[in-house]
């Protein structure tokens, strides 16, 4: 059948495709894993993910296809009394467009019932609805017998106790409070640094110049500081900003550990003596410049 041909040079069409995105090079798969910010195992496991789906998806069409050309044929068959009222019966009428699976039977009977005019009909609930009831009682059996009975995993109100006691973990009550200071040793690590770098091109180089050279903002690669060039007076400014002198709060856009990135990175610039630097501003200090391990 022609149908049947066009569907295998498709589905032959897309294994050679994802074979081909299965079988590229590390450095090729590395280009978009590192765009997207994930690893080249999640990339091939969307890949394949894809792949799958686009599978199930020419075979769902085949299937359909096969059936719309045989409905003459699946027609006679459904017609047999030994054939129409099974299950497999039930699932051909779908095909043939006879949608009592779904629907149920519509009877019309009415029934002695009667109340202020209304009557009651005998028609059966849509078998969709009864089937779907009949699996929430199988899943309240289950969720039962699993959580309950043989405890064999935390409820919702530990998993949330859980959950509580990591972000405490995580989340410092001084984290807000532009009065304390935190203890970070500047980062040292490339790829650290080239974070800091990207991160700093994006947001801090509209002020501060490509090189930190100054324009807007001073210039930050010279040994004088207007609010401290230890890594921690860095991060305090970058994360709380200076209100009165235009420097943006960047704590609600970036996160702890990008803060940080970008202030070493800040820091790993001292003495560059980019062209074109702005003159000094504030008190001199020697901020502590990370040393890159290669």
């Amino acid at each position: 059948m022609k149908f049947r041909t066009s569907a295998a040079v498709t589905v032959a069409s897309l294994l050679l495709t994802g074979l081909r995105a299965v079988a590229q090079t590390p450095e090729a798969a590395a280009a978009p894993a590192k765009a997207a910010g994930m690893s080249s195992q999640q990339v091939l496991f969307w890949v394949l993910i894809s792949l799958l789906i686009f599978l199930l998806l020419v075979l769902l069409l085949t299937f359909v296809g096969i059936a719309v050309q045989m409905r003459p044929q699946l027609r006679k068959v459904y017609e047999l009394p030994t054939v129409r009222h099974s299950w497999s019966g039930r699932v051909l009428g779908l095909l043939v467009g006879d949608a009592t699976l779904v629907k149920g039977e519509v009877r019309d009977e009415l029934l002695d019932h009667d109340y202020d005019g209304i009557h009651e009909f005998d028609n059966d609930l849509p078998p969709w609805w009864k089937y779907s009831f009949y699996a929430t009682i199988l899943f309240a059996v289950a969720y039962v017998g699993y959580y309950h009975v043989a405890q064999a995993g935390p409820l919702q109100g530990a998993e949330y106790e859980t959950e509580m006691r990591q972000a405490a973990l995580l989340v410092s009550p001084d984290a807000d409070d532009p009065n304390k200071l935190t203890t970070y040793q500047a980062l040292a690590t490339p790829a650290d640094l080239s974070e800091g770098k990207s991160i700093y091109a994006s947001n801090c180089a509209a002020c501060h110049g490509q090189s930190a050279e100054g324009k807007v903002g001073p210039n930050l690669t010279d040994e004088y500081w207007l609010h401290g060039g230890e890594v921690n007076h860095v991060y305090k400014t970058v994360k709380f900003g200076v209100t009165s002198k235009g420097m943006v709060a960047w704590k609600g856009k970036l996160s702890g550990k990008q803060i940080l990135q970008v202030s070493s990175y800040i820091l790993s610039l001292q003495g560059t003596k980019p062209a074109g630097a702005k003159e000094p501003q504030g008190e001199k200090e020697t901020a502590g410049k990370p040393v890159v391990k290669l």
